[in-house]
This record gives structure tokens, C-alpha cells and sequence, in this order.
């Protein structure tokens, strides 16, 4: 089985440019867990997810151990979420990002996830994005194989 054979398409994709709140409101609302950042020509220059959302919002241990107070407080963390509500996309984003192509195997994607501890890999041929596959989408696919054989 192939990537080309489980994976999405059309791909949700936030722009470069948007905003905390932007990149925040628009996985919410699709219900999405992460998507790739692209520019203006839609070429994919990088990957954000909940957890580069979180990590905007709490901090490092370093940033914990030198500014306690700013971290046990909850009036605090409403600051800091005011505060990062314009930040751009771009400075919190994953870059450079890993991709795989349609013909990849999906055991071969979903060992390299698993290696490089990453949830979604953005599916690109002849350098254009064309679809995003899931650990999810994997899963699902693994064990739809398997039933499937066994019936």
C-alpha cells in the first residue's frame, strides 16, 4: 500500500502571514490537529501543529527557572495569550519540514514518522504539495488492511 492510497487531498494549509489567533481559530474550526505553512506561491516552507501552539504559551525550563512567577499564575498565562495573538505564523512554525511522495510506502512513512516523532507528513510531487497523511490516516489504513485480508 501507498501514501497516494490513504492519504488527503485537497490539504487544509494556513498561509504565511497569519497570526496565533489566525493559525489558532482555523485548526479549531476544522478540526485539525496540525497543517503546512505556505507562502504566496503555496510553495510549502513549513509545518505548525497544537503543540507549536502550546509552546508559544508555556514555557521553556530555562525561561521557568529564571521567571517562576510568570508561570503559576493564571492571570499570567491570559497575558501571554494576548500578548502572542499577532505573532506570525513564521516564528513559530516547524521549518525546514520533512516530506514523502504519493509512491512512498505507507510502512515506510510510518516508520519515519515514528523515528523523526512527528504526526503528519505533507505528501509533495514534482515539488508541489498535492496531499498530507496522518499517523491517524496510517493507523487507520494498517488495520483496514488487515481485517480486509483476513475476511
Amino acid at each position: 500500500m501507498h501514501i497516494k492510497d490513504v492519504m488527503r487531498s485537497p490539504v487544509i494549509v494556513v498561509h504565511k502571514g497569519l497570526s496565533y489567533e489566525s493559525v489558532a481559530r482555523l485548526l479549531y474550526e476544522r478540526h485539525i490537529s496540525g497543517a503546512p505553512v505556505v507562502d504566496e506561491r503555496e510553495a510549502l516552507i513549513g509545518m505548525v501543529s497544537e503543540k507549536d501552539l502550546y509552546r508559544v504559551l508555556f514555557p521553556r525550563y530555562l525561561s521557568f527557572i529564571e521567571n517562576p512567577e510568570l508561570y503559576v499564575y493564571p492571570e499570567a498565562r491570559e497575558q501571554k495569550v494576548s500578548a502572542v495573538s499577532e505573532h506570525k505564523v513564521e516564528t513559530f512554525m516547524q521549518s525546514p519540514v520533512i516530506t514523502i511522495d504519493p509512491d512512498t510506502s505507507v510502512m515506510h512513512a510510518g516508520a519515519l514518522m515514528l523515528a523523526k516523532h512527528i504526526h503528519r507528513l505533507p505528501v509533495v510531487e514534482d515539488g508541489v504539495l498535492v496531499g498530507i497523511v496522518t499517523r491517524h490516516d496510517l493507523f487507520r489504513a494498517a488495520i483496514e488492511d488487515q481485517l480486509v485480508r483476513e475476511e
